[in-house]
């Protein structure tokens, strides 16, 4: 019998590497979307990545009545306090993109030297059963933020977020690489072994 896993997530990047890892493990992975499309999305008012992916899990769980798999992820400038942090997502206010997210943390950490633009990706993932059974899994990713384009892969941050082992940004990557190294590869490798 076919195991089913919902992603809380309408992510089209996430959804993609969430399925590459799942199916073969022989999991249906289906977007809750794709389940439920007209669903309201919880608030996220969690004060930690643990938090927030904790609470969408269980919140689409109750929903779909099915075993839900939720991340919370982002970018920890260390110069800025470590934000955007949970706020990644929604960096430059509510109605943002991409675009307005990276151009609001290239503005702000344009008072720093390169040298003090270090980082990190960080990914929790929390997968809930109908039971009330959980596990959490994270990954990080360390490097450096820059204030310059490179690549036209990946979403979000990737662009500007520089790799030195790699020589190369977290666009540049292939996607096999980027699963390799990543934050949200690494935490899903952990997941991966737990389901095993």
């Amino acid at each position: 019998m076919t195991k089913t896993i919902i992603l809380a997530t309408h992510n089209k990047g996430k959804i993609r590497e969430f399925r590459e890892m799942l199916i073969p493990l022989g999991y249906a992975v289906q977007s809750v979307y794709e389940v439920i499309p007209d669903i309201a999305e919880p608030k996220e008012t969690g004060h930690s990545f643990e938090e927030n992916a904790y609470l969408k899990a269980v919140y689409y769980m109750k929903q779909t009545g099915q075993p839900c798999l939720a991340d919370d992820s982002g970018i920890i400038a260390d110069a800025l306090q470590n934000r955007p942090g949970i706020f990644s997502a929604r960096y430059a206010g509510d109605d943002c993109d991409d675009e307005k997210n990276n151009q609001k943390l290239i503005r702000e950490l344009a008072r720093f030297p390169a040298e003090k633009r270090t980082g990190r990706y960080v990914c929790v993932l929390v997968l809930v059963w109908p039971d009330g059974h959980y596990i959490t899994a994270k990954g990080t990713c360390e490097g450096v933020l820059r204030d310059f384009y490179s690549g036209t892969g990946g979403f979000g941050y990737d662009p500007l977020f520089y790799l030195p082992e790699k020589g190369k940004s977290m666009a540049e990557l292939t996607g096999e690489e980027k699963n390799t190294i990543s934050h949200r590869g690494k935490a899903l490798r952990k997941l991966v072994e737990y389901l095993r």
